[in-house]
């Protein structure tokens, strides 16, 4: 889920900056240190917004940078455990899919892919269901469910995501779930 968050850190403005302004230097030493990192209680910071606070302008021994304690706004990226995301395949394996999600990408195992049992078809680079009325490719726009969330500061997270329910999917797997079942409704 994507949030703005209010934000405090200490930040370190390098000795170059000295004679600029403030604000502007703090900002972009936060977007310099700050975007693009993972925090427990933030997720993935996109963006600097806003810098609302600035205090202090302590010079520490032995670093001719300055250190202030900054309050600011931030875009963030957390994602959360069942929450229903959107993205596009990104790369095709033999043992599943990658999935961008805004900054990360996640993970739909073969056996999360669909209900039908899915093969790999290496010269195409795509899945194939069972029946092989359903293929899945790179560049395929999908909706999944999370089933797993794991975010680490050290660069192993793991996104698992999971696309074998009603309404979730390719577009046009859910496409063809609304015809069937519509069909279904006027037979009865």
């Amino acid at each position: 889920m994507y949030k703005r968050l209010e934000m405090a850190d200490s930040i370190r403005v390098p000795p170059e900056h000295l004679g600029e302004d403030v604000t502007e230097s703090v900002k972009g030493a936060l977007s310099k240190n700050v975007e693009g990192h993972i925090f427990d209680e933030a997720g993935v910071v996109l963006a600097v917004e806003e810098v609302s606070s600035v205090e202090g302008g302590e010079i520490e021994p032995e670093d001719a940078g300055i250190h202030y304690d900054v309050e600011f706004t931030a875009i963030a990226y957390q994602p959360e455990l069942h929450e229903v995301v959107q993205g596009e395949v990104v790369d095709i394996t033999g043992f599943g899919a990658f999935i961008r999600i805004g900054p990360l990408d996640g993970l739909c195992h073969v056996s999360q892919i669909m209900d039908e049992y899915v093969n790999m078809d290496e010269e195409n680079e795509m899945l194939v269901s069972e029946e092989g009325d359903k293929t899945l490719s790179i560049g395929d726009f999908v909706t999944a469910r999370m089933i797993a969330v794991s975010l680490d500061k050290q660069d192993s997270n793991k996104l698992n995501l999971t696309m074998r329910q009603p309404g979730l999917g390719k577009d046009e797997w859910i496409e063809m779930y609304e015809e069937e079942q519509a069909d279904e409704g006027e037979e009865e």
